[in-house]
């Protein structure tokens, strides 16, 4: 099967997004996908944020920006859709968010095999090299006709 094309990157991405419910919850936006690489928005609001003295977004909305974006990156590097699930998802916090401003991921799938998808990723406001947080990822990817 032929590589997707760039829209159908988006597609699959748009359709990934609209299927957890948890994402459009937290207001998660799709920026940028190519293939095997995708980068997310999650805009700053009270509601996420874990310490109303402080005004920081909690972790646990920063962990789900990272697995949403690192499944986006699996997805983007696909040759067609196929169901996908989290196995693992390490998260390294390195200091807390700035209040209100809003949050960027960046996640690419760096090694794809028959079964399971592996990933990297760094949320941050700016620059990369500045991280709130990173991540390492396992995917596990469907087999055709399979029960998984």
């Amino acid at each position: 099967m032929a590589k997707p094309t760039p829209e159908e990157l988006v597609g699959w991405a748009r359709t990934f997004m609209d299927a957890v419910p948890h994402n459009r919850a937290l207001g998660i936006e799709l920026v940028a996908l190519e293939p095997g690489v995708a980068t997310m928005r999650l805009p700053y609001r009270l509601e996420l944020v874990g310490n109303p003295d402080s005004g920081v977004i909690h972790g646990g909305p920063i962990t789900a920006v990272l697995d949403a974006c690192s499944g986006a990156a699996v997805f983007s590097a696909l040759r067609r859709p196929v169901p996908i699930a989290t196995l693992d998802l390490r998260v390294d916090y390195m200091r807390p968010a700035t209040p209100e401003l809003p949050i960027i991921t960046r996640a690419e799938c760096y090694k794809l095999t028959g079964h399971v998808a592996f990933t990297r990723a760094v949320a941050y406001h700016d620059d990369p090299e500045q991280p709130i947080a990173t991540s390492s990822g396992t995917f596990m990817i469907a087999t055709p006709g399979g029960d998984g």
